[in-house]
């Protein structure tokens, strides 16, 4: 199972700039995006369906914002859309497929950049989003976060971490969710493999931030304890440069 987690930054926009060309390739069976900021009738998803893909898509109601999307070709035994909570669902943040015993979660965390009313949401959803991933793990143990999670996690995780200590997904409280997330079952994949720094997955368009390497990580593709046994692999692959974000890689052993 290899699985691929993306924030396009507009899957219309990201399709000008090559994205079908790289699907065909075969990067992953699962590819699981973020921000797609458009409905599936708006999209040219015929062309991706033809590269072998089932397609879900999970829109904001607010046209041109937020919204998930997944592409497998594995093809899932169900598919859920939302968690229940009626912010969240109305702005497309998460989208769930069951794949046998495992359970793939591809979420849109919010982002607080446009001010305090949206950090606090933030704040609100992370709590609600908790809750949510618990009562799954119920009854269903073996579990993938995918996504934009808006944070990044420790100083390793970020090119400047002194002069963003103040700065929305990197605050206090943000990095002690992904704490509480870790230790409550949590993988961080990536990490299980590379523990070196200069790794990330979002580079703000401003002052050349890209070529110089001066990111965040804030994409992660998380696992359950229940499946740290299968980790076989993990990548960022910054060289993918259809969006401000690029992919991370994930691949697992049945």
């Amino acid at each position: 199972m290899r699985i691929l987690t993306y924030n396009v930054n507009g899957v219309r926009s990201a399709m000008q700039k090559g994205l079908l060309q790289w699907l065909e390739s075969d990067p992953a069976d699962i590819v699981c995006l973020q921000e797609i900021k458009a409905n599936k009738e708006n999209v040219d998803y015929a062309a991706i369906e033809a590269l072998g893909y089932h397609t879900y898509w999970f829109s904001a109601q607010k046209k041109g914002y937020s919204g998930v999307a997944v592409f497998t070709k594995i093809l899932p035994d169900q598919v859920f859309y939302g968690t229940g909570h009626p912010q969240s669902d109305a702005e497309g943040r998460v989208i769930r497929l069951d794949f046998g015993d495992r359970t793939l979660i591809n979420a849109y965390f919010p982002s607080g950049t446009s001010g305090e009313e949206r950090q606090q949401y933030k704040y609100q959803w992370l709590d609600e989003f908790f809750a949510y991933l618990g009562e799954l793990r119920q009854t269903r143990p073996k579990v993938i976060v995918c996504g934009d999670y808006n944070i990044a996690h420790k100083e390793i995780d970020i090119h400047d971490p002194k002069g963003n200590k103040n700065a929305t997904g990197f605050l206090p409280e943000e990095r002690a969710w992904m704490d509480r997330l870790f230790a409550g079952g949590f993988v961080d994949s990536f990490r299980h493999f590379h523990t070196d720094p200069h790794h990330y997955s979002w580079w703000t368009f401003r002052a050349n931030a890209r070529n110089n390497n001066k990111g965040w990580r804030i994409d992660y593709i998380n696992v359950s304890e229940d499946l740290r046994d299968s980790l076989a692999g993990a990548r960022i692959l910054p060289d993918i440069t259809h969006s401000d974000h690029c992919p991370v890689f994930l691949q697992l052993t049945d």
